[in-house]
């Protein structure tokens, strides 16, 4: 259990930036600046609403634990090992942090196991566990979603295939993904795993899919009129789900009912970020709903928090693009993705 009295008072934030190779070896650490960790990154709160202040202390901070990475993503809390782990995609690496500890590389390749050399983000980006307990992928330069065979405690880069093509035609690059209850996995397909993005020759599938893997092997592509779907979490009840989309043009949020067969219908904008996206950097990214249904979304500007019923809540910024969140066991803890750093902010 992440010890959180010792980021409290005043209330810090711990970033969990990881980098080196298979967990336990000492050599594979990285020379991420020293100085940063444990420093404080300013951290704004944009409030919109007082009710902010019943999930984020005014005074919260965020404390550096590394730095000096390429574009980080897919966080990922692992409770009974006490660890965090996250990818940095264009280095094709999965770093880890303890409490206490540096960073580490966790495993390497991530993302693309091929032997010939290619551009682009190729590393893995959305990190979860399937229902057994074991590490899933999605794996840019690989094009599918994988398990990792090798136990969590002794990781190494030896995968199977989830799914990996639809129709015969294979994935563009899986992004993100959700597991339900009973063990369906449903993803996203856009294409900035690809070396040349929409305009790639190696590119099959016209269209930038949301899909359901089912349990007993059956995918399904649930939509393919979204231009650019990213990050995805359902709402407690599994009633609704909620899709990032990750264009300039259409910067939104998208809400969707869950059918009684697993299919999506209803859908329609949960929010608009368009107002700040030629003043913000960031697009509507990857996000995480507690289990009391707020939701933290990264977006233009930061992390974006809204209430269960949708409502607007403000932003916390922390200086640099933000990517994706994660929670702790107990959910009072925010793990952040960003350009060069991972930050850990406290919640009430």
């Amino acid at each position: 259990m992440l010890k959180l009295k010792h980021f409290l008072i005043p209330v810090l934030l711990v970033i969990a930036a990881c980098s080196a190779e298979k967990s336990g070896s000492e050599s594979h650490l990285e020379n991420s600046d020293p100085d940063s960790i444990g420093n404080y990154l300013p951290l704004t709160i944009d409030m919109a609403d007082k009710a902010l202040e019943e999930i984020i202390h005014s005074s919260a901070k965020a404390t550096i634990i590394g730095s000096g990475f390429s574009w980080t993503e897919g966080p990922l809390w692992l409770e009974e090992e006490e660890m965090l782990l996250f990818s940095e995609i264009p280095a094709n690496k999965i770093h880890y942090w303890k409490e206490g500890g540096e960073s580490k590389v966790y495993l390497e390749p991530a993302g693309f196991t091929g032997t010939v050399s290619r551009g682009g983000e190729l590393g893995s980006n959305g990190l979860l566990l399937d229902p057994a307990g074991k590490l899933v992928l999605c794996q840019h330069g690989d094009r599918r979603l994988s398990r990792m065979l090798a136990p969590l405690s002794d990781p190494e880069p030896n995968f199977e295939t989830i799914v990996g093509q639809y129709e015969g035609k294979p994935f563009n690059s899986p992004n993100d993904g959700v597991y339900d209850r009973e063990g369906n996995l449903y993803f996203t397909d856009p294409p900035y795993g690809l070396e040349f993005n929409m305009e790639d020759p190696a590119k099959s599938i016209p269209f930038q899919g949301v899909y359901r893997f089912s349990h007993d092997g059956t995918l399904d592509l649930l939509l393919d009129s979204l231009s650019r779907p990213n990050g995805l979490a359902f709402l407690p009840g599994e009633k609704e789900l909620i899709i990032a989309n990750s264009d300039p043009k259409k910067p939104y949020w998208y809400i969707y009912s869950l059918d009684n067969d697993g299919t999506l219908s209803n859908g329609r904008i949960y929010q608009d970020a368009s107002q700040l996206v030629q003043g913000e950097p960031g697009l509507p990214d990857g996000l995480k709903i507690r289990s009391d249904g707020v939701v933290f979304a990264t977006g233009p500007g930061g992390i974006w928090v809204f209430n269960p019923s949708g409502k607007f809540l403000g932003r916390l910024k922390v200086g640099e693009l933000v990517s994706n969140v994660a929670f702790n066991k107990e959910e009072d803890v925010l793990f952040v993705t960003a350009d060069s750093f991972v930050v850990m902010i406290p919640l009430l």
